[in-house]
This record gives structure tokens, sequence and C-alpha cells, in this order.
């Protein structure tokens, strides 16, 4: 067996062995003096076998790296070469044993005090040389001092500061959106591991067929082959640090488009069907038909075709457009702009749903990020309840701190609830300081008594949502009574039963049940005193919940909470809503106008639809083209085919004779037992 196979065997690398005692052994040398350095040199001036650099005896030559080191490691700390020279020394007065050296043939004693000198003044040499080295090093090392001591002097001032989340100037955006997130295998790792997460997969292969690398989603195997289907993204102007961006359908997507449409008003998803697959990356297909499958109980294949329409629209994202930056907008009065929203909206729903709530959040941000101020989707009433349930209590809290003042969020029930509530689970944890935990404990008191007393109508509703059974002195009270969910205004009980419908099982926990029941008593205290606030919180109720805007109405109907479509407005329901544009703003921005349709069915009769079903060529009197025009002259020819085909029709209708069946068969044709 060969010595590499040996080392390999014992774990051991070469070079790396141990060093004997002979190992290091420094002859004498001095740069000042050539004759004795030329003494110590072996036959024909060179250096003797197995030395190296200024004289070092070793075994290994590749042991030459680190020699400098070593040696300014003995110089670095402290006396440890003194100590060496010294016990040298003494050896040497007491008569050590002598040393052989067999490269000249003759034997050498051991290091006399002039050798000792030479050797200290190379190590000193070599010191001086180190430290020049290690100057930016030390000048780093004395600069991390001091940030300690003023991290130090910090952590000392902030140990009676409010507690919760860092000051707002060292936190990131609340809309910044970071990439990791955006994928749920990050999150499914985090909680069951890699290895049940990809299980025998292997690495993704380079894959030609979809060029681009995305974020929102993973292209698979299983997908068409993409090619470009007209769809584009344009820059509309940049001021004051934000971009404003549309996309773009070419001729080509907007017949796509047209055919789209058509196919919808024909109630077939099968025509939608026939559509993807001569145009199988169009965006509002892909989400129409995603919805089909889903209310089909097929959440695999509506969960596939989402993730589709995601990439053709991330294919065509302009090179300045961010998903991260939190300062590029989608206008939502085009209708090119919606798909994307819809996209990412049904997107989030389907990962909430996964079980990634984390990944669920990002998404939201990222859809809020979109038009934060008019937020066309109102991600406002859900970003909470996905902050909670992944646990993302400072997140919530420092949305609350930064845009309560412009956007007063302690008004929705949403918030007035929420963010008492991620106080709370925050003193709940134990790798907070005592005092931060009792800070975040008083905080959430008083937050939950402030939402109590401006929306008396929640705690019933909630108690029974929790199967909790009220005390008799709650349930009894006028404030929280049965009065206090009936007089509050309709639009704020859809928001309340959109609210308790989605985040109900949040309270459910026994802690958060009798925490909840302490500040119930103090409201009771505070209105049985008659304190001005709660006159002042009704007056409020009355003025701000006198009817819900729009996009509350738009975010009811894709959230598909029952209690919360229930108390939607008649003048909604009544509307037509289509899924891949549900109630449309008022105020939209076309772009192009689709063509009208030369036979229209709507404004036919009944007796026109009959027979336009049995003749697809029969049009009525206003209908038909005028005289001049193309066809004119046979105008009533579709008239005459209709009545030759009535005529067929009713020739070949046939009629038993009853009567004649009863003489062939007097008897029946069996008993009725």
């Amino acid at each position: 067996m060969s010595r590499r196979a040996l080392r390999r065997l014992r774990g051991e690398q070469r070079g790396q062995e141990p060093l004997g005692p002979d190992a290091l052994q420094f002859v004498l040398r001095d740069d000042d003096d050539g004759e004795e350095g030329g003494s110590k040199r072996g036959m024909g001036g060179g250096r003797p076998a197995g030395t190296g650099k200024d004289g070092v005896q070793v075994n290994n030559r590749f042991e030459l790296i680190n020699i400098e080191d070593l040696e300014g490691d003995s110089g670095v700390t402290g006396e440890r070469s003194d100590c060496t020279l010294a016990g040298d020394k003494g050896q040497a007065e007491h008569g050590s044993p002598e040393k052989v050296s067999k490269s000249n043939g003759h034997t050498a004693k051991a290091e006399t005090p002039e050798q000792c000198n030479a050797s200290s003044k190379l190590r000193k040499k070599k010191k001086k040389q180190k430290n020049k080295k290690n100057c930016p090093g030390e000048s780093s090392e004395h600069g991390l001092d001091d940030i300690d001591r003023i991290l130090e002097r910090i952590e000392d001032n902030s140990e009676f500061s409010c507690p919760g989340p860092p000051p707002l100037s060292s936190r990131k955006h609340v809309l910044h959106v970071e990439h990791r997130h955006l994928n749920p295998d990050t999150e499914l790792k985090r909680y069951f591991g890699a290895r049940a997460v990809l299980g025998e997969q292997r690495p993704r292969q380079r894959q030609r067929m979809y060029p681009k690398c995305t974020w929102l989603t993973t292209p698979k195997s299983s997908w068409p082959r993409y090619s470009k289907p007209g769809l584009s993204m344009r820059l509309l102007e940049s001021k004051k640090g934000l971009s404003f961006f549309a996309f773009e359908h070419s001729e080509e997507y907007q017949q796509a488009q047209h055919k789209f449409l058509a196919a919808v008003e024909s109630m077939e998803p099968n025509n939608i069907v026939v559509l993807l697959q001569t145009s199988p990356y169009h965006v509002d297909s892909l989400l129409q038909l995603s919805d089909a499958c889903r209310f089909q109980e097929d959440q695999e294949m509506a969960r596939d075709l989402t993730e589709r329409a995601l990439y053709s629209m991330e294919c065509a994202f302009h090179p300045l457009f961010s998903l991260t930056s939190g300062t590029c907008r989608l206008d939502y009065r085009r209708p090119e702009n919606r798909s994307f929203y819809l996209a990412l909206y049904k997107q989030m729903s389907f990962l909430e749903k996964r079980g990634c709530p984390r990944t669920a959040l990002e998404y939201c941000k990222l859809i809020l990020s979109l038009e934060p101020d008019e937020d066309p989707l109102c991600m406002l009433l859900l970003v909470d309840h996905l902050a909670l349930r992944a646990r993302n209590y400072e997140y919530l809290i420092q949305l609350f701190q930064e845009w309560e003042a412009h956007r007063n969020l302690s008004q929705l029930p949403n918030f007035a609830f929420s963010v008492p509530l991620a106080y709370f689970l925050l003193s709940q944890q134990t790798d907070l300081p005592e005092h931060e935990l009792s800070s975040a404990r008083e905080k959430a008191s008083l937050l939950v008594q402030q939402a109590l007393t401006m929306f008396p109508g929640v705690l019933m509703p909630l108690l029974e949502y929790c199967s909790v059974r009220p005390d008799a002195t709650v349930s009894s009270h006028r404030f929280f009574g049965p009065d206090a969910e009936i007089s509050q205004p309709p639009a704020l009980s859809q928001l309340v039963n959109l609210y308790l419908g989605r985040s109900h099982f949040l309270w459910k926990e026994p802690a958060i049940m009798n925490w909840l029941e302490e500040n119930v008593r103090e409201v009771l205290q505070i209105v049985d005193a008659g304190d001005p606030v709660v006159g002042s919180c009704e007056s409020r109720r009355k003025v701000l919940f006198q009817r819900a805007p729009r996009n509350i109405h738009r975010h009811v109907i894709l959230s598909e909470i029952k209690e919360a479509v229930a108390a939607l407005p008649p003048d909604v329901t009544t509307q037509s809503v289509m899924g891949f544009d549900p109630l449309p703003p008022l105020d939209t921005i076309y772009s192009y106008v689709r063509p009208e349709r030369l036979n229209s069915i709507t404004h036919g009769n009944t007796i026109a639809l009959f027979f336009r079903s049995l003749l697809p060529n029969y049009t009525t009197e206003g209908e038909r083209p005028e005289e001049g025009v193309a066809g004119g002259l046979n105008r009533n020819q579709g008239l005459n085919r209709l009545m030759l085909a009535v005529r067929d029709m009713m020739a070949n209708f046939h009629f038993n004779d009853l009567e004649a069946a009863r003489e062939d068969n007097p008897e029946g044709e069996g008993d009725w037992d």
C-alpha cells in the first residue's frame, strides 16, 4: 500500500503532520556577517538539504508556507520566544547534550550565545514586518472596539425605552418585499425540512424553453412551450421617486382578448379551453379557467393555471420594474393592469390555504405596494390577518405606527382588534426582557379597551364564533347586548362580518380569552361611569360608516366569505360580476375598445331567440342590413330558410294512435301488482 493511500485511511493530509523536536532548526546565518554565513553552507555554496527560507530546516517543503505565521505568532503571543531562548541558554549552561549535524560531516554543539543573538535579530526583523502588515487590522480592531462601546452605551440608555420594534429610522419600509419570501418552498423547508419538501428531486436543470429566471413562479416542464403572447409593459412616467408602469396588448393579443370575451358570454368553459390551445399564455383565459377548476374542486389544476398566468405576466415586465422596492405603481383603472392584481390575489389565497402564511403575507405586501393610496383590492382588510398567522407581530405593529397618522387604521375593526392582539402575543414571548413584556401587556390592554368602546358589536358575535358563553352581566348589559349589533350601520356590519369570518379562530386560546374578559369588565366600568368617550365613539360610527366604498365590495367578493357576501347591498348583488374583472372602476381608462357585434343577442325577443337556436343565420327586421349594403338584396333569404326548416320539423312529427294501441293489446303490457 502506498503512503498516500495509508494517509487517506488515517484521515491525514500531506503537509499537516505534527512537527518533531528537530523539525525546525535555526542555522547560524547573519546577513551582516558574510563569512559566518558562508561557513555554514554546504559544498558548492548551496543550502543544506531540507532547509528552507532563512535557513530553517524542515521535513516538508509545504511547511514553508506557514513558517512566517508560526514565527509571527511566537512574537505576538508575548515572551514565548524569549522563554524558549532562555530555556535553551540554561540547558547550554548545564551541559546539555550536543546535536549532531550530518550535512557537513562534522559534529556541531548546541546554539551558542552568538547563534541566539542572530536568531533573535531574525525574529525581530520579521516581527517588524508582521507589525507593518497588521497595522490596518489593528486599526479595524480599534474601530470595532469603538463600535462595541457605542452599542453598549445605546443599550444602557435604552433600558427604560418603550418595548416592541426598533425605531422607525432603523427599520425597512413597510412595503419592502423580500425575494426569498416569495417562494413557498422556503417556508415549507423551515417547517418540515428540505428533505421532506424536495424529496428525491434532483437539482433543477437548465430549461431552454423557459429562458427567463422568475421570482413569482417556477416554470414546469408540463407547461406549453413559452412564446411571447403579445403582452408587454411600458414606463409611463417617473416622479417623486415613484415609477408608474402599465401593461400593453399587441394587436394579436387584442384579438385573443376579444375571443375571450365572446367565450365568456357564451357561458361555456370549453370555448376558453379551445382559445388556450391557440393562445396558451393568455392571462384572462387562464384566470377564468382557474376559477372554473376551483369550483369543480380541482385545486391543483386551478393553482397551476394561476401560476402560468403569473409567469406570463412576469416575463413581460419592464427592465426597471421591481417587485421589492415598493416604488413601482400600476394603475388599477387600466384593464390591462387588473389581471396582474387578480393573479397575485388568487396566488396569495392558494398559498394561505396551503399553509404558507409568511409567503402569503409577502404577496399581500406586494399587492398593497402597487397602489397603496387607492388600494383597489383593499388589502388593508387582510394584511393584519396574515401577519398574525405568520407570527410577524413586529411588522403589524410597525405598519400601524407608520400609517395610523394618515390612514386612520384604528377606525377599521380588523386593525382595532388585531393590533392589541399582536401586542398581547408579543408579551407572551419569553425571550424579551421583563420590562418590555409588561409594557407590551399594558399597551395591548389599552388598545383593546379602545376597540371595544369603538366597536361594541364585535364582542358578542366573537364569543359566539369561539363557542364561549358570556357572563350574564355582559350579555344583559345595554352596551354589549343585542342592541349593539343591531344599531350599527350596515357598512360597519359588513366589515365586522368580514373580520370575524376570517380571524375568529385567532382568539380561541384560553389565555387570550382571559385577557379579553378582564378588559371587557374594565370597559363596562367606563361605560357605567358615564365617560364622554363612549358618546363620541357612537357619533363617530354613524358618520364614518354610512356607505362602504367600491374597493371594499370588491374585496368581499374576492374573499368569498359567506357572512360578508350576505351583507352586500342590493345594488352590488344585482350586478353581473365577472371573475376576471369583479366590479370594474367607474372611471376606467381604456386603451382600446372592443368592436361591436353585428348580431346582438341581448336585444332579441324570446321568439327571435328560439328561431335563432334553430337557424343561427336568422335575423330580425331591426338586425337586417340596410339596402345598398352587402347582402341587403337577399334579406328574405334567411326567413325562407327558416320556413323550410320549420316545415321539415313539422313533417317529422308523429302522433301515436292510442285507441289502436289499446285494440292491439287490450289487457295492457302487464299487471300492476
